[in-house]
């Protein structure tokens, strides 16, 4: 088994972000709720549904592919998937990295570089 790391990694992304995705979908109004107030004094406080939304297209994105990217892996040692499984968790990371900067929420953004470690180890080693 030559892609051990790049399986591991994939899984974690998928789990970070099909829960996030799941979360998101199924308790919309306690999420809206939290983030509304969370960036009232930024220039995002009328924007929080439709950028959460977009947040949530790139995180299912992210999640589906780094599970595609796991089989494709398996059954031909394909990486097109994982990559951009990889590739979408680090554009979902960044976009709430920008958030909670926006926020000056800055435990946040830290324990948010903390995730994108692995999906840019994904990204090199499934390019």
């Amino acid at each position: 088994m030559n892609n051990t790391a790049s399986v591991l990694v994939l899984v974690f992304l998928a789990i970070t972000f099909i829960m996030s995705a799941h979360d998101k979908i199924f308790h919309w109004n306690d999420n809206m709720s939290w983030m509304k107030p969370h960036f009232e004094k930024t220039i995002m406080k009328n924007y929080v549904p439709q950028a959460t939304g977009i947040l949530l297209f790139f995180e299912l994105i992210a999640g589906i592919s780094s599970v595609v990217g796991v089989v494709e892996l398996y059954i031909n040692g394909g990486r097109m998937f994982g990559f951009y499984g990889c590739v979408f968790s680090c554009i979902s990371l960044l976009m709430m990295l920008f958030g909670q900067r926006l926020a000056k929420e800055y435990d946040g953004a830290r324990t948010i570089a903390i995730y994108f470690v692995p999906a840019i180890l994904g990204v090199y080693w499934l390019s």
